[in-house]
């Protein structure tokens, strides 16, 4: 907040503080509800089993109440062939599922009778199982799709944000971005990952080019970033140039930029949102989609009168309106759906996209705020879990990576790697399926709060003996 949005050091201190502290309550909610299970006639044995649907409830509040999901647990298996299996039905709820059920069952106690081959039996079971899951997690691989039906070009146009923005000397004007970036997006860059970009796994790939720049390729999408452009929708120099360079390449283009409203009511006499322009291949603006999901204390500040001690050293933190609705955008017999960065770790909202018939997805972003931190990574699989959960194509364009085409499975197919200013030609396809997780949403993690509420009411409704052992017993 310091760095790249410019906030004062006490403002930015404290409002990491307040935030640490807020992520942690969540973590509080959870233990309090395993010691109230534990608490209850469910037992040590009961609150255990109970835990797996704690967890997921807690996600859920995460998402619904404080609208921060980002990094739930099951993310982390976006890699796991098997287990995102049941991604399309339950999204990425099932996966916390999964995972903190595993790990409570390790500290289950089950007491069988001692027998013969118990033993044999119980550590013969647990080898096959392990063997098993291997050999499915190896062998039962999705296949990889040969060829596909359209092209898109994807444009990463690494401009630096923030204090780093400073030290890069002076920016390039808007005729010159303007201009680079449309030539970048007829003559895609050279160099190109099959995969992940700056993995040691990756391949990477450099063409060299031989004699003279080639001619312009087929395209069916366009794609450039949300990034520190600059570029306003109302702009005429901007209007002509997206006009101009959709009619060259004959195709659809979808921009990131500001979008202005006119509103006598507000403070300057309009409303300005975080945009994503879409026009047709003949130079048509035919349609804008407002970011409704802003950052806070990036793209607004939360609870303003709250902060009003703060006023000033908030000054320089965004002042961007919320969109007000989602808008899919339809060219060549397709439909498109288009969310912007922050967006994207809102699972139930960009499944809607895929309700309302997009067949492909589009992801612009701005990642350089994360520098070369994590968060940059962590992102990429938020929406690889999305490309999961929705059946379909992503295209990725951000302004400093991870640009990236991502298939329905979350496989990154090609990518462009970090920090280069570059474009990237990929191939994707069109899907028409409506998976469960998007026609219906959230319903796993939603029954997964019942379950949960119903055991924390339950012991509230306990009796006054509580069994804490099997030997001892006490008043509560």
């Amino acid at each position: 907040m310091h760095l790249y949005g410019g906030i004062a050091k006490p403002a930015s201190a404290g409002i990491l503080v307040l935030f640490c502290l807020y992520l942690g309550l969540y973590h509080a909610l959870f233990g309090t509800l395993v010691v109230a299970f534990r608490r209850s006639r469910l037992g040590k044995q009961g609150a255990l089993l109970m835990s797996p649907f704690a967890w997921v409830a807690v996600e859920l509040a995460r998402a619904r109440i404080t609208s921060f999901p980002w990094d739930l647990l099951g993310i982390t298996q976006v890699d796991n062939s098997l287990l995102t299996r049941i991604v399309p039905y339950t999204g990425a709820y099932g996966l916390s599922f999964i995972v903190a059920g595993v790990n409570a069952l390790w500290l289950l106690r089950i007491t069988l009778k001692e027998r013969r081959y118990t033993r044999t039996l119980l550590t013969t079971a647990g080898v096959v199982m392990i063997l098993l899951y291997v050999f499915y997690l190896r062998r039962v691989q999705t296949p990889v799709r040969e060829g596909t039906a359209a092209v898109a070009t994807l444009v990463q146009q690494n401009l630096e944000v923030g204090a780093a923005a400073i030290a890069a000397g002076p920016p390039l004007t808007m005729a010159q971005k303007l201009s680079a970036f449309s030539d970048l997006t007829l003559h895609p860059g050279m160099s190109y990952c099959l995969g992940v970009p700056e993995l040691p796994s990756t391949q990477c790939i450099q063409l060299i080019p031989i004699g003279a720049a080639p001619t312009p390729s087929r395209t069916d999408m366009i794609v450039w970033p949300e990034a520190p452009n600059g570029f306003y929708e109302s702009d005429p120099q901007f209007r002509m140039a997206m006009s101009s360079l959709a009619r060259t390449a004959d195709s659809s283009i979808i921009v990131g930029n500001f979008g202005l409203t006119a509103d006598s009511q507000a403070m300057h006499g309009y409303q300005l949102f975080n945009s994503a322009d879409f026009i047709q291949p003949d130079g048509q603006f035919a349609g804008r989609y407002d970011k409704m999901h802003l950052v806070p204390f990036g793209e607004y500040v939360p609870y303003k009168k709250l902060f009003f001690f703060a006023g000033d050293l908030l000054a320089e933190a965004g002042d961007l309106q919320f969109g007000s609705r989602r808008t899919i955008f339809q060219t060549g017999g397709h439909t498109y759906g288009a969310f912007i960065c922050y967006e994207s770790i809102f699972a139930d909202e960009i499944r809607q996209f895929s309700d309302m018939g997009a067949d492909v997805l589009v992801n612009i972003s701005d990642d350089g705020w994360y520098g070369d931190t994590s968060a940059a990574w962590e992102h990429l699989n938020m929406v690889r879990m999305r490309a999961i959960e929705n059946h379909r194509w992503v295209l990725r364009a951000t302004n400093t990576g991870v640009t990236a085409s991502i298939d329905p499975y979350g496989r990154v197919v090609v990518s462009a790697p970090r920090h280069r200013r570059t474009s990237l030609r990929v191939g994707f396809d069109f899907e028409k399926d409506i998976t469960f997780y998007a026609k219906y949403g959230d319903l796993f993690a939603y029954l997964c709060a019942l379950v949960t509420g119903a055991a924390l009411g339950l012991s509230f409704l306990s009796g006054s003996e509580l069994t804490i052992d099997p030997t001892v017993t006490r008043k509560a």
